[in-house]
Order: structure tokens, then C-alpha cells, then sequence
């Protein structure tokens, strides 16, 4: 069964217009990264496991509710920077780590060349990239995430080639995708088509 989630929301649509556009810049495209990063993290969070605590209401005692699990964040180098803040402001709880990866130009593999992972793992790990293509540096720390011993792992992406998610529902079925869109295919040189261009480019200005 297909564990691909994608948002259906007007908010969503007019976000993803903006990312898309080829005359948005560098900060306006970064605060729709940032828009639809929260929107998606809403979605993928909503049947997060809580358990029940006391607190103290200016009025009397009552009953609050807390996360049972430990979350890590996990953005993959360099855009996914970007997804990092947005989701602390609705899980502040949250642990962040990091895995690098760069792609080869001449062969659009993934080169793996940092990691930073604690000596614990957590019980849900949600990795962030804002663009799901290949889905080579997925699949790759996945494969890690899944060494280091997280109970679950999460894949939130703010756009998606369906490429990509075959790739990784057949090496990782039991892992949740959420995303705010599938687009049509990736093109010769491994592009999101329509898309939106180099994401890491276009968030740090790096575009030549």
C-alpha cells in the first residue's frame, strides 16, 4: 500500500505558485519554503502519540498532554536548512541532526559526505529535503537512519517526482512520505519537471 501523503489545501497551491515561479527571489522563495514546511509538518504529525501530565491553570488543576516519543529532525544538506526552523516552531522539542549530500552533475548520484548522528537514536526521525527526485540521498539516509535505530522515519519533502517515491517505497515500504506535491516525472538530466529549479539555489542565492 502507497504511504505517499500529498496536501490538498488552497494555501498549499498558492506556496507552491510562488516556489515555482521563475522571477520569485531568493527571500520570497524562502518564506514559502518556510509556509509550506509547517503546513506539511502539520499534516505528517497529526497522529503523533501523547501522553497525559499535570498542570496548573491560573484557575485550577487540569490535564495537559505531551509528546511520548522523541522526535529528531534530520535535514539533508544544504536545502534542507531550510525545513529545519519552521518545524522546531511546532515540535520545539525536537532534536536536530544532520546528513550532507551533494549531487555528481555528470552522473545525478548522490555523494555522501557528512554525518552527524547522536549515540541514541530517537523514536521518530523526520528526514527534510525539499525536493524528493531520484530519491538516491533518501534511500541513503534511510539506510543510515535506519542503522543508527530509529523506530520510524518520516520523509517530508515539499515536492516530489514519482521516481522518487518508487524508489523509496521499494527499498523503504514502511516509511511515511508527505508531500505537498506530486509533479509529473523528472526530465533527462534527473529534474523535477515542471518543478522549480535547484532548491538549495534558489534558497541560498547561489544561482549562476
Amino acid at each position: 500500500m502507497s504511504k505517499a501523503n500529498t496536501l490538498n489545501h488552497p494555501l498549499v497551491d498558492c506556496h507552491l505558485s510562488t516556489l515555482r515561479a521563475r522571477e520569485t527571489r531568493s527571500a520570497g522563495f524562502r518564506q514559502s519554503v518556510r509556509q509550506l514546511s509547517q503546513l506539511l509538518a502539520l499534516h505528517a504529525t497529526q497522529n503523533l502519540a501523547t501522553e497525559d501530565f499535570p498542570i496548573e491553570t491560573p484557575i485550577q488543576p487540569a490535564t495537559g498532554k505531551r509528546l511520548s516519543q522523541s522526535i529528531g529532525l534530520i535535514p539533508i544538506l544544504r536545502a534542507g536548512i531550510s525545513m529545519v526552523d519552521p518545524v522546531l516552531d511546532l515540535i520545539p522539542s525536537s532534536e536536530v541532526w544532520h546528513l550532507g549530500f551533494y549531487r555528481d552533475e555528470e552522473t545525478a548520484l548522490p555523494v555522501h559526505y557528512y554525518s552527524k548522528l547522536p549515540a541514541k537514536p530517537v523514536d521518530i526521525a523526520m528526514i527534510l529535503d525539499p525536493m524528493l527526485a531520484t530519491g538516491g540521498s533518501a534511500v541513503m539516509a534511510m539506510d543510515e537512519i535506519k542503522a543508527w535505530g530509529a523506530k520510524k522515519i518520516m520523509m517530508l519533502s515539499i515536492i516530489a517526482a514519482p521516481e522518487g517515491i518508487q524508489h523509496v517505497q521499494t527499498k523503504f515500504p514502511e516509511v511515511e512520505i508527505y508531500t505537498c506535491v506530486i509533479d509529473e516525472k523528472l526530465n533527462e538530466n534527473k529534474f523535477i519537471v515542471p518543478g522549480l529549479g535547484d532548491a538549495g539555489d534558489r534558497i541560498f542565492n547561489t544561482e549562476r
